[in-house]
């Protein structure tokens, strides 16, 4: 085998782990601050600790993963001040994102985003809400063509994750009709070609998350709804 071919070999590895851990973190089979041990990790998925230590530095460069100098690797965890920063980010970025792709939507696009909000509206399950309602607003924002910004968006969507299902979980009941009431006027003024009242309608969406938020400071206590 040749040394390039090597190299991607160990690249196409540690991806690969990388999007496992991925998935456990966003699951939440991972909560915040669990220590995450390279060699058992290792033994786990029956590899060596060298596409592993690769796949832990994927993961911090997209903030889900932190990692000391000659101690470990953790699930990155938030307190209150900094996931209220991240959705402070949201509100200015997120409009911006769907500027680029709104006037590029199809009938066919609104029809899925409609299909979606169904969906939405008949679970009750918060893990399914949380799937649904992440590919509706990632379905406004597919036809865009800036993926440096939808890379950042798509980071603050990653990070803030625990919060967000732990938040649903204890609020569920009492801002579902307010969520569903957001989703259908943003995909109404969506339908209607009016996309800065969209851009509006969604920057007051995830405000209103974050205000909610910091009335709940339980949810940023250390196993909190890890589920």
């Amino acid at each position: 085998m040749s040394e390039g071919n090597g190299t991607l070999r160990a690249g196409v590895a540690s991806q690969r782990i990388a999007d496992q851990l991925r998935e456990r973190i966003l699951s939440g089979r991972l909560a915040p601050g669990t220590r995450i041990i390279q060699d058992e990790l290792a033994e786990e998925l029956r590899t060596s600790r060298l596409p592993v230590r690769e796949a832990l530095r994927i993961l911090q460069s997209k903030g889900l993963v932190t990692l000391r100098a000659n101690q470990g690797a953790w699930v990155t965890q938030m307190d209150m001040r900094e996931c209220e920063l991240s959705y402070k980010m949201r509100e200015r970025l997120e409009p911006l994102l769907l500027s680029e792709s709104a006037p590029h939507l199809t009938d066919a696009d609104i029809a899925e985003l409609a299909e979606l909000q169904e969906r939405i509206e008949q679970t009750q399950d918060v893990e399914q809400f949380l799937v649904l309602d992440r590919q509706l607003h990632w379905q406004t924002y597919r036809h865009h063509r800036a993926d440096e910004l939808a890379g950042i968006v798509a980071r603050l969507w990653d990070t803030t994750q625990h919060y967000r299902r732990a938040f649903t979980r204890l609020a569920s009941e009492q801002r579902s009709w307010v969520i569903n009431a957001e989703h259908r006027l943003l995909i109404e003024a969506l339908r209607d070609g009016d996309h800065r009242s969209a851009e509006r309608i969604l920057e007051l969406h995830i405000r209103r998350t974050r205000v909610e938020l910091s009335h709940h400071p339980e949810v940023f206590q250390t196993g909190v709804a890890s589920g």
